[in-house]
């Protein structure tokens, strides 16, 4: 069996190792791969196999905010909703809900009705009996969003749907230091038989229904399970999606099984007329059940070099995002290069909508505050990112710079508005910093505080290559401006950890959008969601004034006019740093059959299939 370049290779020789690895590939070595036949169990079974680059943290809802475990949650959970998998626009259409809602005029009462039918996966929990999905089960499920005790990251969201009677619940349950009342009914949210759902809002939402279209938020779960794992709920995801949970070792592999009580489901999607790679799968799909695939195999696989290998070596069907550090041999040009075209690989290249980006703690006694002397410090160090030497050195072209915390692809982005946010101008930086009384005193060449006290920031950071890269370019900006900078690194559990209880002084992350609407960006700021979607704990009464107004208004020029106010807050004050907005390209295997990327959909493994046959001959 041949194998590409071994992990301990130094950076130096990467290049070559990878060109010589995919030479021999392509002269026929096509046995790489062979052996894990064994671990992906019988060759009967259609196995998706693919990497994710950071550890997952669990499967309950209202517990996990991490992209990567809510991918996994989506495709075990339903929610009332869902967007089309290949329609271009993005559009909304019933999953679990029989039909798009019955909303009142005023966009404040929705009534929905549950398909009957339709059971969740067999659990102890059920004592022996088949559990149907029901109305209650969605009010259960989202309540759960509103007990303090879960710290839901998704509360800000929900709750800014102002579905009436749950706050006050919530309020009750933390006032009287006592259990979430999930027995007593509110007004807003209630089962009115048991199949039909009514939400009622204190203000309108016309888009309502994008709110039920996250199964890793609004999916279904069952009160009995629940309570019967109690504090344990995070390792037993138990419901009605296509997938079950069938063997977890953390931090290192999750395997997920079709779930042999889902409903029928066939593929039936709708292929853009200008998209060759969504007309063939159609071509081959259509009226197939779902899931296709019998198994996914989704290994943690933190360092870039072995997840790449792993792909290259055949080990691994799908990879998701192609490491920066590989994008010109990959890429070159940003097109899939010749001699892995000629493997049979192929290729998705997409923007993410998402925001790469730094925050300050806003309630932290060096960076944080509202005064003039810390918004300006902040402004100088964001002045003094170099944002193009980052996309240029650390991500490979594969990035594009950001202007604003919304990004392209949803609604409210303007691709005509320009800020100091992407503006690199260390002479700038230094005038704020000085104008405000960051000076070096001591003559050592660093800055102190007006105070006089030493001036150091912390950044957190994880301990992969590519958090290394990131960090080494940010020694260098502060070194340039006379800052000083240390780093705390600690694995991504940790620091979100630590980030939630606002712990953190700064820290590197990316936010993504689960709906196609700006608003998922501009929680980033409200008040309401520090600690969750807010880790900056940003805090400003005038945003949160035009967070509400636009809220209620529908699409319209009024609407992206608060907007674009928020976002003006952002840049003035500065509570984070959006750094760049994200490209991917993704590589398929040649057996992999419909492989597609819908950023807005995470429960995407129920629409791909592998041919085995396929497979086989490429593998011997």
């Amino acid at each position: 069996m041949y194998r590409c370049a071994p992990a301990r290779a130094t950076r130096r020789l990467l290049a070559g190792a990878m060109l010589t690895c995919v030479a021999a590939l392509a002269q026929g070595a096509e046995t790489v791969g062979a052996a894990v036949d064994g671990k992906a169990g019988a060759a009967s079974q259609k196995v998706l196999r693919y990497a994710i680059r950071a550890a997952e943290s669990g499967f309950d809802p209202p517990q996990v905010s991490d992209a990567y475990s809510r991918t996994m949650m989506a495709n075990v959970f339903d929610a009332l909703y869902a967007y089309a998998f290949l329609a271009r626009p993005v559009r909304a259409v019933p999953n679990t809900a029989t039909a798009l809602p019955e909303a009142s005029a005023d966009f404040k009462t929705f009534t929905i009705r549950v398909r009957p039918g339709i059971y969740f996966s067999d659990d102890p929990a059920f004592n022996g009996r088949r559990r149907e999905l029901v109305a209650a089960d969605y009010v259960y499920s989202i309540k759960r969003h509103y007990d303090p005790r879960l710290k839901s990251s998704n509360y800000a969201s929900i709750s800014n749907n102002q579905i009436i009677g749950l706050n006050e619940l919530r309020d009750a349950a933390i006032k009287s230091n006592k259990p979430f009342d999930y027995d007593t009914a509110a007004p807003g949210l209630r089962a009115l038989d048991r199949y039909t759902l009514q939400f009622k809002l204190g203000q309108p939402n016309p888009r309502f229904v994008d709110e039920l279209s996250d199964p890793a938020v609004t999916g279904a779960l069952a009160r009995e399970v629940v309570e019967a794992y109690g504090d344990k709920i995070m390792e037993h995801p138990i419901g009605t999606g296509p997938f079950r949970l069938a063997a977890w070792k953390r931090s290192s592999l999750i395997t997920f099984e079709k779930n042999p009580n889902y409903r029928d489901e066939f593929y039936n999607e709708q292929a853009p007329v200008d998209d060759a790679l969504a007309q063939a799968a159609v071509a081959r799909l259509k009226g197939r059940k779902l899931p296709m695939v019998d198994r996914v195999e989704v290994s943690v696989i933190e360092q870039p070099q072995p997840r790449w290998l792993s792909f290259l070596n055949r080990e691994m069907d799908v990879i998701e995002q192609v490491p920066e550090d590989f994008a010109n041999i990959v890429m070159p040009n940003n097109k899939l290069a010749p001699n892995l075209a000629k493997l049979g690989f192929y290729d998705m290249r997409y923007p993410r909508i998402d925001a790469a980006l730094s925050y300050f703690g806003m309630e932290n006694l060096v960076v944080g505050g509202y005064t003039p002397a810390k918004v300006a410090l902040r402004r100088a160090i964001a002045l003094a990112v170099n944002v193009e030497e980052e996309i240029r050195v650390v991500r490979r072209g594969q990035a594009v710079a950001a202007q604003s915390i919304v990004a392209p692809g949803v609604w409210g982005y303007d691709p005509q508005f320009r800020s100091e946010m992407s503006t690199f101008d260390r002479a700038r930086a230094k005038a704020l910093l000085d104008l405000n009384g960051y000076v070096d005193r001591n003559g050592d060449g660093w800055r102190e505080q007006p105070d006089g006290t030493p001036l150091q920031v912390e950044y957190a950071t994880q301990p992969d290559d590519a958090s290394r890269q990131l960090i080494t370019q940010w020694k260098k900006n502060m070194d340039a401006i006379g800052i000083r900078i240390k780093f705390k690194t600690a694995q991504w559990p940790e620091n979100l950890k630590a980030s939630r209880a606002g712990k953190l002084m700064m820290w590197g992350v990316s936010w993504g959008a689960n709906i196609p609407d700006g608003e998922q960006f501009l929680l980033l700021g409200q008040s309401i969601g520090k600690g969750q979607a807010n880790h900056a704990r940003f805090d400003l009464p005038e945003y949160d004034r035009l967070f509400d107004l636009q809220r209620r208004l529908p699409n319209g020029p009024e609407r992206f006019a608060a907007i674009t106010e928020m976002k003006k807050l952002t840049v003035a004050y500065m509570p984070y740093k959006v750094h760049v907005h994200r490209i991917w390209t993704d590589l398929a295997q040649p057996w992999v059959v419909g492989y597609h990327r819908n950023v807005f959909v995470r429960e995407w493994w129920r629409y791909v299939d592998i041919d085995l046959a396929e497979r086989a001959r490429r593998l011997n």
